[in-house]
């Protein structure tokens, strides 16, 4: 019988949440293979076979360390991978030379036979779009704060007057630095109508009625296993001051952990980070879904298994 192959985390050098899932890993005996592909070149190399009646892709990958069979990988974590930039190039040849790895190494690595991804990248990319999951929210009967997306002044303004309180956030997270250097962040932020100008027509922006909540929800779902932890700060935005938060592992309303699990099956997802709203009557509010979110600090603060039950999924590989 043939030994099941290792399991490829890639990720960025300094990752300490896949340095969890790795040492539990190791623990259990399971290979791991980790890199990141902006070490395309001496630090990782590849070839990936297509035809000829194999498994396809099949062929090998390289690092200074590890070597395995592209066909033989049980498992992918797919976690905070970085790619090249070829700054040494002009500006034309390093736009061509990354659009070849992101198309070769990552079309490749997208593709693995018999092999289970957490979460396959094509996935993660589909389920960021805030539309989407505003829209799957509310398919799967999870309560949706009245939203609007719009660069139309006008409908913004109906909008912001028609709600007693309302709030902006952005689309998609971006990195963001100043002429300075300085790296800047957009925190969920009150908007009234008055702050509001011509500019909003130039993209769209999502504006949503503010939930009058006394607390927070973060949902870490990983397969079949459910970790809600209540996060306590009265910020409106919890991520802005860590040192302001304080947690508690609680429990979800009957059928929610079900309807969470549905909803990354509905996009294809193995796991995902859910965060939702507790209003002073104690119903659930959806907010998002950050399907590659972060969880390693909150099972530092409440010793949820949440590595290992990550570590279970990849040791399994695919689905017989």
């Amino acid at each position: 019988m043939t030994e099941p192959g290792p399991v490829a985390v890639v990720t960025e050098v300094d990752d300490i949440t896949a340095d969890m899932v790795i040492t539990e890993l190791n623990e259990r005996g399971v290979p791991v293979v980790r890199f990141d592909p902006s070490d395309v070149g001496d630090h990782l190399s590849f070839s990936a076979r297509f035809g000829a009646d194999t498994a396809s892709p099949a062929g090998h990958l390289r690092t200074p360390s590890r070597a395995t069979s592209l066909e033989g990988v049980r498992a992918v974590y797919w976690r905070r991978p970085t790619w090249p930039h070829f700054d040494h190039l002009d500006d034309a040849d390093a736009r061509y030379a990354a659009a070849q790895v992101r198309h070769g190494l990552g079309g490749t690595l997208y593709a693995l036979p018999n092999c289970r991804y957490v979460n396959h990248p094509l996935r993660n990319h589909a389920a960021e779009h805030k539309p989407l999951q505003l829209a799957a929210a509310e398919r799967f009967g999870l309560t949706v704060p009245p939203t609007l997306i719009s660069n139309d002044l006008r409908d913004v303004r109906a909008f912001i007057a028609a709600h007693d309180q309302v709030i902006y956030k952005a689309l998609r997270w971006t990195p963001y630095r100043r002429a300075d250097g300085v790296g800047l962040t957009t925190w969920t932020e009150p908007v009234t109508a008055d702050e509001v100008d011509e500019s909003v027509s130039v993209v769209p922006h999502l504006f949503q009625a503010r939930v009058d909540k006394v607390a927070d929800l973060r949902v870490v779902v990983t397969g079949d296993q459910v970790f809600p932890v209540r996060i306590d700060s009265g910020l409106l935005d919890w991520r802005a001051d860590y040192d302001a938060l304080t947690y508690q592992v609680t429990a979800l309303p009957d059928g929610m952990d079900k309807a969470l699990i549905a909803y990354l099956e509905h996009f294809g997802l193995a796991s995902g980070s859910f965060d939702l709203a507790i209003d002073r009557d104690g119903r659930l509010h959806w907010l998002e879904l950050n399907p590659n979110g972060q969880w390693g600090w909150l099972e530092d603060k409440t010793g949820l298994p949440i590595t290992a039950a990550f570590a279970d999924l990849l040791e399994q590989g695919a689905a017989p």
